[in-house]
């Protein structure tokens, strides 16, 4: 399973730990360029709200969080895979 796979996995499952999980999995592109790193700090914000979302229980905001953070990171997997 690639990096972008674990992270789908993430935003389906959405826990506290997961946080630390997917900081983990995008260190590897910190650093390749200003757009990837505002791209994973936007990636990150969305899935922070979405755990918060998730673990105070608010089931109507999961859905359009959960797709909001898969646009976030559809857009960071294009520059990560965008040749340098």
């Amino acid at each position: 399973m690639d990096c972008f796979q674990k992270l789908e996995a993430l935003i389906d499952s959405a826990g506290v730990d997961d946080i630390d999980e997917a900081n983990a999995l995008l260190r590897r592109f910190k650093g390749k360029s200003e757009q990837t790193a505002r791209a994973i700090d936007e990636f990150m914000l969305d899935f922070k709200t979405l755990v918060f979302v998730v673990e105070t229980g608010e089931e109507g905001f999961q859905k359009p969080i959960r797709k909001l953070a898969r646009a976030r990171l559809a857009t960071l997997e294009q520059l990560v895979n965008v040749p340098a």
